[in-house]
């Protein structure tokens, strides 16, 4: 069995971080506090220099719900474009009608600009807010995605572990089950073991302290509960248990 660790990341630092534990793919993204938004060209166009390993591009233009104005899709559709010219190899997305359905016309306009750049596509954790996922199975096998990021519908992955492994029979090998939110060194063997899946997905996040010298604690740069001299990053010895994990189950 191979198995695949993807690791989501929000700066350039982590990048680095993620590949030395050994990271099979990248996801990358903005503001991961806010469940990741598209990152920029910048980051994108650094991040296709940089990376020795896949990096796909999280297609997400705001937080909040996956109920998307028209113009919300023309801009994903340009993000699909800007991860395409920064020699990105893979988009990350999903909407939902305001039902609880994945809306097929806005992703299946996404999955053709996608597919029209040879980008592969992840259908993000927008099923884990799905009406009916047995569905959502279906729909995404019809996009042409080549797995879905999910929790099991539930707050983290071993909470869902009975729904991600009802996921991976109802995949049945057309595309993958990576499971997602919440994963861990403590329980990466458990939800692979009991669900089936064979990619796993984490930030492996910690903190270091910045580099700055004057500590200007009074200007607070955004949320008054956030420590704007903390800075998050990936942690290389996670990433690199989950993987050791995963590798001896192999």
């Amino acid at each position: 069995m191979t198995y695949q660790v993807e690791v989501c990341i929000d700066n350039l630092e982590s990048l680095h971080f993620a590949i030395a534990g050994g990271a099979s793919r990248i996801e990358l993204c903005s503001s991961l506090a806010l469940g990741g938004l598209t990152p920029s060209l910048g980051f994108m166009q650094q991040a296709g220099k940089i990376s020795t390993i896949p990096v796909y591009a999280m297609i997400r233009p705001r937080q909040g719900d996956f109920l998307y104005s028209e113009e919300e899709i023309e801009t994903m559709l340009l993000d699909i474009d800007a991860a395409a010219h920064a020699g990105l190899q893979g988009v990350v997305f999903g909407t939902l009608t305001a039902k609880g359905d994945i809306d097929m016309q806005q992703a299946s306009r996404l999955a053709k600009r996608a597919q029209q750049h040879n980008l592969a596509m992840t259908f993000h954790r927008a099923v884990d807010q799905c009406r009916d996922f047995t569905q959502a199975i279906e729909q995404v096998a019809e996009l042409g995605c080549e797995r879905i990021l999910t929790s099991g519908l539930a707050t983290n992955a071993e909470q869902g572990i009975t729904v991600l492994k009802q996921m991976v029979e109802l995949a049945n090998g057309r595309f993958a089950i990576m499971a997602g939110a919440g994963v861990t060194p403590a329980n990466a063997e458990k939800i692979a073991t009991m669900t089936g899946v064979t990619q796993l997905h984490l930030s492996g996040k910690t903190t270091r302290a910045s580099g700055m010298e004057l500590v200007a604690e009074q200007a607070k740069m955004g949320n008054q509960d956030l420590d704007d001299f903390i800075v998050p990053i990936t942690s290389t010895q996670t990433i690199a248990q989950v993987v050791k994990t995963l590798s001896a189950l192999g």
